[in-house]
């Protein structure tokens, strides 16, 4: 049974830092990648940032670019979302998710519904 787990929400000031962690397990796929999404009160679900196991690639929001870092200690089966100089329109809940990939994925990454196992979220609150 594919499982994945975030942690690490919490309230923090604005300009503070945070680091979620995606703790996942119960799958042998080739290649997949791991994304963080986030859904704030009232809108969609957003891609923040996303890591592919076959080559390492990197994928991020045009909001977190240069704040929000993507990491995955494949030893311990775990991804992070290291994020810096927080603004309160980054609080939201924060979802990791798997994407079993089999085909292009580069320009579509971001796209939820391209995602087939998710978290329960984690509650990232940013106070100004």
């Amino acid at each position: 049974e594919v499982q994945l787990v975030e942690s690490g929400g919490a309230l923090v000031q604005a300009g503070g830092s945070l680091r979620l962690s995606c703790s996942y397990s119960g799958f042998s796929f080739e290649d997949y990648a791991i994304g963080w999404f986030r859904q704030a009160p009232g809108k969609g679900r957003q891609g923040v940032a996303c890591i592919r196991k076959s080559d390492g690639r990197t994928y991020y929001g045009d909001s977190v670019k240069g704040r929000f870092t993507i990491s995955s200690d494949n030893a311990e089966n775990t991804v992070y979302l290291q994020m810096n100089s927080l603004k309160p329109e980054d609080t939201a809940v924060y979802y990791c998710a798997l994407d079993k990939i089999s085909g292009p994925f580069g320009r579509t990454w971001h796209l939820f519904f391209g995602y087939d196992y998710w978290g329960q979220g984690t509650q990232v609150t940013v106070s100004s």
